[in-house]
């Protein structure tokens, strides 16, 4: 695959404001990247301009999105064509996370999840690399996937529903892509502390229960930072990896799926149990 440099390329990071986002734009900046960024939530938007500005960074075009807007999202793509002609680098980043039991789970909540995490990199993608292709000077694209992309985490099921899927696509565009020398990285995430721990949406759960909160605790403890995760992946576009891990632990169990089935299959029956039994508890207090 073909190594990218950040220097002086046009570089799309959608999901700015905040997390991974946000400290890929940073770090991109530093690595000389000319930046377009978006995200949904105007002010944190604005912060992370202003904090890439006041670090020497230089965007050259912003605005606030929803990326599971079509129109909107091809809008964005044309402005930022005016501006900064084809990108060279686009990295997806947005998403949400959806958790719960399928007895819980109503059509809306799989309906939502799958339109931000996977549609909107669709809509992304669509937007911006035929561009890319057509200018015929190479490029990267980013997809974030999820751990939950690669193993069956327990009540993931939506989640990893779009994430799957995004890892299907990234897949197929690894291959597709290759010819017009534009890399693709499929970037799988275990634990990162970013603010999407607070606002994950699992159905049926009381988010202030004391469990809910110990849970919540411990896996911040085990998390990676924001600014860990983008190291990752800002070495996986340098580097030219399609696979782009942020911690070791998500390395160890894709490679037990793949060649410790059994292994696999009982870790994440012990991993479900504890979740099962957690929730279990919730309902009986409740």
């Amino acid at each position: 695959m073909p190594r990218t440099s950040f220097d002086g390329a046009t570089t799309v990071v959608t999901g700015a404001a905040s997390g991974i986002g946000r400290a890929t734009a940073l770090l991109a900046a530093e690595r000389g990247a000319r930046l377009v960024l978006t995200d949904v939530r105007t002010d944190d938007l604005d912060e992370t301009v202003r904090l890439v500005r006041d670090a020497g960074g230089t965007v050259l075009h912003h605005a606030a999105l929803d990326v599971t807007d079509q129109p909107a999202v091809a809008a964005f793509a044309a402005d930022v064509h005016d501006v900064a002609g084809p990108a060279r680098i686009v990295m997806n980043v947005a998403g949400i996370s959806t958790w719960g039991r399928i007895e819980d789970l109503r059509p809306e909540h799989w309906q939502r999840t799958v339109d931000i995490d996977l549609m909107g990199p669709i809509h992304v993608l669509s937007a911006f690399v035929p561009a890319m292709i057509e200018a015929g000077r190479g490029g990267h694209v980013v997809n974030v996937s999820s751990a939950a992309g690669l193993i069956g985490l327990p009540l993931h099921a939506p989640y990893s529903a779009a994430k799957f899927g995004l890892r299907g696509v990234s897949e197929v565009l690894r291959f597709d892509l290759h010819q017009h020398g534009i890399g693709v990285s499929l970037v799988c995430p275990g634990a990162v502390d970013t603010p999407l721990v607070g606002t994950v949406d699992i159905v049926g759960v009381d988010r202030e229960d004391p469990r809910i909160k110990a849970a919540v605790a411990t896996f911040q403890r085990h998390a990676v930072t924001p600014a860990d995760a983008a190291r990752h992946i800002v070495r996986g576009v340098e580097k030219g990896r399609y696979l782009v891990y942020t911690s070791p632990d998500i390395r160890l169990a894709h490679l037990a799926q793949r060649y410790v089935p059994p292994a696999y299959a009982i870790a994440m029956r012990v991993i479900n149990r504890r979740a099962s039994r957690l929730l279990r508890r919730q309902s009986a207090v409740s």
